[in-house]
């Protein structure tokens, strides 16, 4: 049965509740030449819950790689991740996919919408992949395209929306099964300043009224004093 997620502010209560705790992470990554290069070195982070944490740095300084870390993408060489207390390096390969599939939503840089889909199709796919009812899938597809001014757009392809309109679609998306936990990867990167203020306006106000958390990666140093938590990081290591 379909229930659309409640909106709610979040409290202060919730904010001293620790959803992702990072522990001592490195990460490195085997070379052609059969040498290794380390990504990250160290990493300790909490992140609590409703909160807004932005990562910021130079290209390979490894801001992507922790994402794909903390989305159980892949794992670290030592150091450990919890969710809610629980280690994601304990999860079997079954609980790996339902934790990256119901609990995580990702945003990109570039949309990744599929050209031969219209709009509510994109928006719906994540929870088609889970369950075959369409008539659910679009429903809270369709009410997420209104949470993003795009409920107008719904019947057309991605080719017809502007780069601003199909990132917010991308972000309908990564929202349509619910997750807990977004982590965005230069959400607003591939867009010209004013268009990717106003997606990061839309961005922030849907994890505001969902209660979510979110770790936007972004080069945009004005979008990440703007949020609650700001880490830097610099050859693999945060400061």
């Amino acid at each position: 049965m379909f229930t659309q997620k409640r909106k709610r502010n979040v409290t202060h209560e919730d904010m001293e509740k620790v959803i992702l705790n990072v522990d001592n992470v490195s990460k490195s990554f085997l070379l052609p030449d059969k040498s290794r290069l380390s990504v990250l070195q160290g990493v300790s982070l909490q992140v609590a819950k409703g909160s807004i944490v932005a990562v910021t740095g130079a290209s390979g300084s490894g801001k992507s790689t922790l994402l794909h870390l903390l989305g159980g993408m892949d794992i670290p060489d030592v150091g450990d991740i919890r969710f809610w207390g629980t280690s994601i390096l304990s999860f079997t390969n079954g609980q790996r996919s339902e934790y990256r599939n119901r609990k995580v939503g990702f945003v990109f840089q570039f949309h990744y919408l599929m050209p031969e889909l219209n709009v509510i199709e994109n928006a719906a796919f994540p929870f088609l992949m889970k369950n075959f009812n369409k008539t659910e899938a679009y429903r809270l597809a369709e009410a997420l395209l209104d949470d993003v001014g795009l409920r107008d757009k719904k019947n057309v392809m991605p080719f017809q929306l502007s780069g601003g309109e199909r990132q917010r679609v991308a972000i309908a998306r990564s929202l349509v099964n619910e997750p807990e936990v977004l982590l965005a990867d230069e959400p607003t990167g591939n867009l010209d300043w004013k268009t990717g203020e106003k997606v990061f306006q839309v961005f922030r106000r849907l994890i505001a009224d969902r209660g979510l958390t979110a770790i936007i990666v972004t080069h945009n140093e004005k979008l990440a004093a703007s949020v609650d938590r700001h880490y830097h990081l610099e050859a693999g290591r945060l400061c």
